[in-house]
């Protein structure tokens, strides 16, 4: 126990990075699944076929192959068109004869941290199951609440935000509910990409005290902990939803 002692304050710095790394992956996740359900429902051919490769491509891959691909293979693009975009500049304002002083402060290499990647990353992973999540809530609202929405001369945002979108919550949020538990045990993937959240610590624990079950139990713990709490608001939050569109 001396040795989870010594580490209390890591994995504690840890447990404060995986719930960070969730939060903000949920946000990115809502916002991508709530935009390509909308896509996915459009009458525009172009967005529906954007949104179904998005989905298909994301929900056939392994999340783990995902992250690697995301994080090393981002890194590598987005570089790849920082250099392009500065040569472009360079050339445009060399032909041009422009002074270009202020050319040498564009960043020559742009690097990603772990942090950002494993956010971006698990919220575009999760958007793809939110996507259908939202779709199917959409699709459960009787059309004819829309229709006489119209016929009132309600604006779109108002029937959105007046009639679809409490009752599509309802719907959603059991969807929303699991999805956000997933996404809060795929947090330990960022571990791989070297983010210092709780699985890391305790590899790096494990490693130095050779004690793995000590310190992997206890974060399997402090995991069935965070998602106990998430029971307890998600059914709050339900019944809310429920009360509202009674």
């Amino acid at each position: 126990m001396q040795e989870l002692l010594n580490y209390s304050h890591l994995l504690l710095q840890g447990a404060w990075v995986t719930i960070q790394v969730a939060i903000f992956s949920l946000l990115i996740a809502l916002i991508l699944g709530l935009l390509a359900a909308l896509a996915k429902l459009s009458h525009s051919r172009i967005l529906r076929t954007i949104a179904t490769l998005y989905t298909t491509i994301i929900r056939g891959v392994p999340d783990l192959i995902l992250m690697l691909l995301l994080y090393f293979g981002g890194q590598i693009i987005v570089n790849q068109l920082s250099y392009n975009v500065n040569q472009w500049i360079n050339t445009y304002l060399t032909n041009h004869n422009q002074a270009h002083e202020w050319y040498a402060y564009l960043p020559n290499y742009i690097d990603i941290t772990p942090y950002a990647a494993g956010i971006i990353t698990i919220g575009f992973i999760l958007g793809a199951y939110m996507t259908e999540t939202f779709r199917g809530a959409i699709l459960s609202i009787p059309k004819g609440q829309i229709e006489a929405a119209n016929a009132y001369g309600m604006s779109q945002n108002k029937i959105f935000y007046r009639v679809m979108f409490p009752q599509m919550m309802r719907h959603a949020l059991p969807g929303i509910g699991n999805n956000w538990l997933v996404l809060l045990k795929t947090t330990a993937l960022v571990s791989i990409i070297g983010l210092q959240d709780m699985v890391k610590v305790a590899q790096d624990a494990s490693g130095s005290t050779q004690q793995p079950f000590l310190f992997y139990i206890t974060v399997a713990f402090v995991y069935l902990f965070f998602t106990a709490i998430s029971n307890i608001y998600l059914k709050k939050l339900e019944t809310k939803y429920t009360i509202i569109t009674r």
